[in-house]
């Protein structure tokens, strides 16, 4: 059944505020993929602050050069859908990976990350990544550690001294007993 002009342009925009939300998207091709497959990915995606469409690949061309970003088209042969990955990038794209791994039906075909286009090995690479949350907590750690460190020495110093003191003290009140 053939889309309307309407509706293809209601497609395009919903699209093009996609792929704004989008920090990554993720290619893919579904085919033979059964609708409670297609179910489990989506749930699995949405699980990583993401969303996973079947999406119509003249629409999608139409809406990331709209958005300014590139459009290969070697990706967009065949059934497409695209894994929209909102805030955690890594975690959307290990979850599509991780599915593609055990189903014999989905394929990686590439993605874009910000405006540069990524390959099928590629997208593999960054689901390798850490989630955000151990990101961030890695993160904070680096930064706490200098902090850390320095309270440490300070109050070693401060616990040197102290024990100078003490000694010292201890050391002369014998003298006075005398």
């Amino acid at each position: 059944m053939a889309l309307t002009k309407e509706r293809k342009q209601e497609l395009v925009a919903a699209y093009r505020e996609m792929v704004k939300k989008s920090q990554a998207l993720v290619l893919t091709d579904y085919r033979g993929l059964p609708m409670s497959g297609l179910s489990t990915l989506r749930n699995k995606v949405r699980e990583a602050s993401g969303e996973f469409h079947i999406t119509k690949n003249t629409l999608t061309e139409i809406a990331l050069k709209e958005e300014g970003l590139p459009a290969p088209g070697e990706y967009f042969t065949g059934p497409t859908a695209v894994g929209f990955a909102f805030d955690d990038v890594p975690g959307v794209a290990k979850a599509i990976v991780d599915f593609a791994k055990d189903s014999q039906f989905v394929k990686i075909k590439g993605g874009l990350l910000g405006n540069k286009v990524l390959t099928a090995k590629q997208v593999e690479a960054l689901a390798s990544l850490p989630p955000l949350p151990v990101i961030r907590a890695q993160l904070l750690g680096l930064i706490s550690a200098p902090a850390s460190r320095l309270t440490g020495v300070v109050a070693g110093s401060v616990r040197q001294i102290v024990n100078v003191v003490k000694a010292y003290a201890d050391k002369e009140q014998p003298a006075e007993a005398a």
